[in-house]
């Protein structure tokens, strides 16, 4: 079919710049949800990202109730299968055994993406559950990196990632309940930006239980997307359990402005986990970079017991995901999960957290108020801790000690040696403060390096300024000026 512009101008528009054409009657929103969609056919064969594409959507741009006079004007955008449904189409989460489940109503949040103009045309891969490094199970599909498919896309937001990552769409829906959005922003390329607790809904399904933890957001490649999306789309419903809460200025209107010189911590050291050697190279690179820009760096870490919090941080994520499959296996009258749909180590996990009593769930809490009044008083001091995205390379495909495909026998173990991978992302989801993943870095082999920023609880838009100033140094230029192989523009 006839694409109404070329790759190229596609992938040389953010999603704001798209709809700014949309707006201006230069081309209409199911025009570019037929060439988001001409995209996704062109590359998921080889990365596998898209479970499944929305064709009604496609065709009709406003079939599922994206509002063309919201600030996305109808932008074709991809739903992470897991979290948020909307209704009338499947959410799988990852799972055989969710093989076939079709919700039947929006999500509060959905009701908002949509309400700001995003025309949700498809689902996204994610791991059983969103619990796992990587969207790897051979069964269901096996999610690749756009920029060397041997390697792994990381997960849990893994065909968001790769998506935005290939340029087939300028953003995307994705979850983070300990780096699930900034790790595979970081592993691909992209912007991911964790808000704090108390921005985006979790209405109706979702509770106090695992919002602790988690959060919605977006994987983007572009600042003032994130920033458009997190101002169209935060917001409690009715009867949620904690405040929501505003900026004082929106932040598509903070980013235009630098942030004053910042005093910036960096670190690598924490508790029993530290970086590669390479790694942190780039982290000392970035570092000199930010001090470039007129920032205060230096090189110090939080006083924080990390042994103490990595132990409660595993203890959530035993309970909260034995709970989870605990109420999917209540829905079908089941005693155990079936070995047969559902992943080993998420059957481990069940059987080491079903029966956790309440004494042990108010110890974690303890260790996670220790914790968050410790780096609530080192931000007091300073403004923004920077640490990379990952402590180890991006591991090939097929790399099973991360997987819950594993047959690790121990959940206990298989989640600390997740945070020797992931050690700097879930403290940000324990504390519920905001954390931000930028393209600013390279593994040794080539693959994009994430830098994180993070700072105090609702300090989102300072993250977002700090961010903007970097982009706006770098001329636009994230991932050091380059492209992934598998990528629209590479498209014939």
């Amino acid at each position: 079919m006839t694409m109404v512009m070329s790759w190229a101008e596609w992938f040389g528009k953010d999603g704001l710049g798209l709809a700014e054409l949309v707006k201006n009657g230069e081309v209409t929103a199911s025009e570019l949800a037929a060439q988001a969609a001409a995209a996704i056919k062109a590359v998921n064969p080889q990365i596998c990202g898209v479970v499944e594409i929305f064709e009604d959507a496609v065709s009709d741009a406003t079939v599922n109730g994206a509002n063309p006079e919201g600030a996305f004007a109808g932008l074709p955008f991809l739903l992470k299968d897991l979290g948020p449904t909307l209704a009338g189409q499947l959410q799988e989460q990852g799972s055989l055994y969710m093989k076939g489940n079709r919700p039947t109503s929006d999500t509060f949040l959905t009701t908002k993406m949509k309400t700001a103009g995003l025309n949700i045309i498809g689902r996204t891969t994610t791991p059983e559950f969103g619990c796992c490094s990587s969207a790897e199970n051979p069964a269901l599909y096996v999610t690749r990196n756009p920029w060397n498919t041997d390697f792994t896309s990381c997960g849990s937001s893994a065909g968001s990632a790769v998506m935005v990552g290939a340029g087939v769409v300028p953003l995307a829906h994705a979850t983070d309940g300990g780096g699930s959005i900034r790790i595979p922003a970081g592993v691909n390329g992209g912007i991911g930006l964790k808000s704090s607790r108390g921005t985006f809904s979790i209405a109706p399904a979702a509770s106090d239980f695992t919002s602790v933890v988690s959060t919605q957001g977006c994987i983007t490649r572009t600042v003032r997307d994130t920033a458009a999306f997190v101002d169209n789309c935060r917001g409690g419903a009715p009867g949620e359990f904690m405040p929501y809460w505003s900026p004082d200025e929106p932040f598509l209107n903070l980013i235009k402005r630098d942030p004053k010189p910042l005093r910036i911590a960096v670190s690598h050291e924490w508790g029993p986990y530290k970086s590669t050697p390479h790694i942190v190279s780039e982290l000392e690179r970035v570092a000199h970079f930010l001090d470039s820009l007129g920032h205060h760096v230096e090189w110090i870490k939080p006083s924080i017991d990390f042994e103490k919090a990595y132990t409660a941080q595993t203890a959530c994520y035993i309970t909260n995901f034995a709970q989870t499959v605990n109420n999917l296996l209540r829905m079908r009258g089941l005693e155990r999960p079936p070995g047969d749909l559902i992943e080993p180590m998420n059957i481990r996990i069940w059987e080491q957290g079903k029966d956790a009593t309440y004494t042990e769930r108010a110890d974690m809490q303890l260790a996670f108020n220790e914790t968050a009044r410790a780096f609530g008083e080192f931000y007091e001091k300073w403004d923004i801790v920077l640490t990379p995205i990952t402590a180890r390379e991006t591991p090939p495909i097929g790399t099973t000690e991360y997987l819950t495909m594993t047959d690790n026998p121990s959940a206990l173990d298989w989640f600390f040696n997740l945070w020797g991978f992931f050690a700097y992302t879930p403290f940000s989801n324990l504390c519920g403060t905001p954390g931000l993943s930028l393209p600013l870095a390279r593994h040794a082999n080539g693959l994009p390096l994430g830098m994180q920023i993070q700072s105090g609880l609702g300090r989102d838009g300072l993250l977002l300024q700090l961010a903007a100033q970097i982009e706006r140094a770098i001329d636009g230029k994230w991932n050091l000026g380059d492209l992934p192989k598998i990528h629209v523009t590479a498209i014939a």
